[in-house]
């Protein structure tokens, strides 16, 4: 589903990445830990192709993301790629089901085909009662499964989540973990997840560490 190889990175002088390969099976759960400033975040957004790699290739869904135009890119975003972030960055003058569609409308889609898919996901999120209600009169748990509901509306190939449970209280966090697991189950989606909650980084099928810039495999065991 994903194929990252020779990804560097430099901010100035400081190498973040040094030359790493990373590949993600479809269906696949990864978790991505590390130190404070190790450049987790970094990597997402360059797997996620919002921040551009100083050199090396990424490949989703059988395209090279690196050689697309800004243009083509942005559609490829839309389409392929779900974001899910520790601040739910849900418009606050849209309702639940209105900030589930926008990437939806942006792509094209009918209202009648979009409003379809958006409540079978606040069905499935359990938020079918929430659907006009704006995020101001949701709780922090409910406006992140909003959140990733609008990650999900176009059914991408992938969806990268950077902290998801890093603004949520311990409860909403477990039934967040949950969620994750469910939605990998039954409808078979992929995960990449970079977080700094040993429960959630554990739950996953691969954890990876990214310690002096480079990516590779920690014990589940392991801190």
């Amino acid at each position: 589903m994903l194929k990252a190889a020779d990804i560097h990175k430099s901010f100035g002088k400081l190498e973040v990445l040094k030359g790493i390969d990373f590949e993600v099976e479809s269906g696949e759960i990864v978790s991505i830990v590390g130190a404070s400033g190790a450049g987790k975040s970094t990597l997402l957004q360059i797997l996620g192709t919002i921040e551009k790699a100083d050199r090396g290739v990424v490949e989703i869904d059988g395209i090279r993301a690196t050689e697309l135009n800004d243009k083509a890119l942005s559609d490829f975003r839309n389409r392929k790629i779900g974001f899910v972030f520790q601040f739910h960055h849900l418009l606050p003058e849209f309702t639940a089901l209105e900030n589930i569609c926008i990437p939806a409308f942006i792509k094209g889609d009918s209202k009648k085909d979009m409003e379809t898919r958006a409540y079978q996901l606040l069905d499935f999120m359990g938020l079918t009662e929430r659907a006009t209600h704006k995020p101001s009169e949701l709780s922090g748990g409910e406006q992140q499964r909003v959140a990733i509901a609008r990650a999900l509306i176009n059914n991408p190939a992938v969806v990268f989540a950077d902290e998801p449970s890093g603004n949520l209280d311990s409860k909403a966090s477990q039934a967040l973990h949950q969620l994750f697991l469910k939605l990998r189950e039954e409808l078979g989606h992929t995960f990449i997840i970079v977080t700094h909650n040993k429960e959630l980084a554990n739950m996953a099928d691969r954890k990876m560490k990214i310690e002096d810039g480079i990516l590779s495999k920690e014990n589940n065991n392991g801190d």
